[in-house]
């Protein structure tokens, strides 16, 4: 095995413990918090946003201190340190006796838990910059595979205690940092590291970079309306539970359909979409289907329409590593650690949003005092943003290719690239736009 093949492989390994390790806890935390405040659902969703809100606080103030340092150091210490932090922190919350001990294990979790944007800075150091959304995607497919075993697997546990999955998360934190320590090589050589400055650390400061460029800043304002959006799957389970009276197997059930999907889309689609359509195209068609895929969730009457509406709303899986690639390639590869922190900082803020905006609208739309109820609301406001964020997309230009991708191009591949940067101030989505299977799906 090459090298850099093995590196990805590495990670990608890594993450995939982490995603398990998170998703074993994500069936059974919402019982645990409703059996601390005697099931009363209400208040049980302001307390998921609460600590939504503390994890993205404390990430957004360390995530940039953590890239930067990694820039400065490499990538691999970083990476072992997060893991070891996830470890701890899920001991904390196995022990919990109380919210409040739920709620440090949140800060804990949200200064430490830097390995996602520390591992796309690694991918950015082994990875030629055209095959970095394909490698992006692959990290998509290490999401998808924690969460086709681990809400399965926590399901199970959880239904004989619902603290046993916290203790196997643990488990699975520390042997991660074990492999990482024994397996995962360093992917930023001295020569290529960058100082380290309290200005490049400072939370706002690492913004500063997604500004020197303007299409750099206007990716990441569209990735922070989509980051928003994917908020919304803080009220996943207590919709699931509120609304179809499900339990913690079906919950598992659910999310590990989540995940299948996200491996099979982030695997088989992200590269040859990419390839096929570019960058551009491919970021606002996965906003629209994640869009659609959350409006049938909304409207759904049974526990079957929630379950249909995954497969649509997850070909949002595609949007991601195409926006990461793009961003990549308008940074000098000594700013890619800062790049990731400064991404990771752009998601921090919306989820410092994004938690109390959904849990808190699910609140007030189920709550019986008003004489009527929409439980639906939060998807229909993550779709709503979605459609935001598509349109933004759509006015992005693409990055000429770089003289790797035009050796490898024909010359009508390379046409159809410059056509895209013309074609940059082009209006809002239309349907013509899109694949044909676009039409079967909307019209669903």
């Amino acid at each position: 095995m090459k090298p850099r093949k093995a590196a990805v492989v590495f990670i990608f390994v890594t993450v995939a413990l982490d995603m398990l390790a998170l998703g074993l806890i994500a069936p059974v935390l919402p019982t645990l918090v409703l059996n601390f405040l005697g099931g009363d659902a209400s208040s049980a969703a302001k307390w998921f946003g609460i600590f939504g809100t503390v994890f993205a606080l404390m990430q957004f103030v360390f995530s940039p201190v953590l890239g930067v340092l990694s820039d400065r150091f490499g990538r691999r210490p970083i990476i072992l340190l997060s893991n070891l932090g996830l470890g701890l922190d899920y001991i904390v919350m196995a022990l919990a006796p109380t919210l409040g001990w739920l709620f440090l294990g949140r800060v804990i979790a949200g200064i430490t838990a830097a390995s996602i944007s520390t591992a796309m800075a690694y991918i950015s150091d082994v990875v030629a910059p055209e095959k970095r959304a394909g490698a992006f995607g692959m990290i998509g497919a290490a999401f998808g595979v924690g969460f086709v075993l681990g809400p399965a697997l926590g399901g199970l546990l959880g239904t004989s205690d619902p603290r046993l999955p916290f203790w196997v998360a643990a488990g699975l934190s520390l042997t991660n940092a074990a492999y990482g320590y024994f397996f995962v090589p360093e992917s930023l050589p001295p020569e290529k590291r960058k100082a380290f400055t309290l200005g490049r650390a400072n939370p706002l400061g690492s913004l500063v970079l997604l500004r020197s460029h303007p299409e750099l800043f206007q990716l990441a304002s569209i990735q922070f309306i989509g980051y928003v959006a994917h908020e919304v799957f803080n009220v996943w389970a207590l919709y699931a539970i509120f609304r179809y009276a499900w339990n913690e197997g079906m919950v598992g059930l659910s999310l590990a359909v989540v995940g299948i999907c996200s491996v099979a889309i982030s695997a088989g689609l992200v590269g040859p979409l990419v390839a096929k359509m570019g960058e551009r195209r491919t970021l606002y068609v996965g906003q629209f289907f994640g869009a659609i895929g959350m409006v049938i969730a909304g409207f759904a009457r049974t526990g079957f329409g929630y379950f249909a509406s995954i497969p649509v709303m997850m070909i949002w899986t595609i949007s991601g590593p195409a926006a990461q690639g793009m961003m990549t390639r308008r940074v000098s590869e000594s700013e890619q650690g800062e790049l990731q922190g400064a991404i990771n900082s752009v998601r921090s803020l919306a989820v410092i949003v994004g938690p109390g905006l959904f849990t808190f609208t699910f609140a007030y739309f189920i709550d019986q005092r008003h004489g009527w109820t929409v439980p639906g609301a939060p998807w229909f406001l993550g779709a709503a943003l979605l459609f935001v964020a598509m349109i933004m997309s759509t006015r992005v230009a693409q990055l000429p290719p770089t003289g790797v991708e035009k050796a490898k191009a024909s010359p009508a591949d390379i046409g159809q690239e410059s056509a895209a940067i013309l074609s940059a101030a082009s209006p809002p989505i239309t349907e013509s736009d899109l694949p044909p299977h676009t039409h079967s799906t909307k019209d669903q």
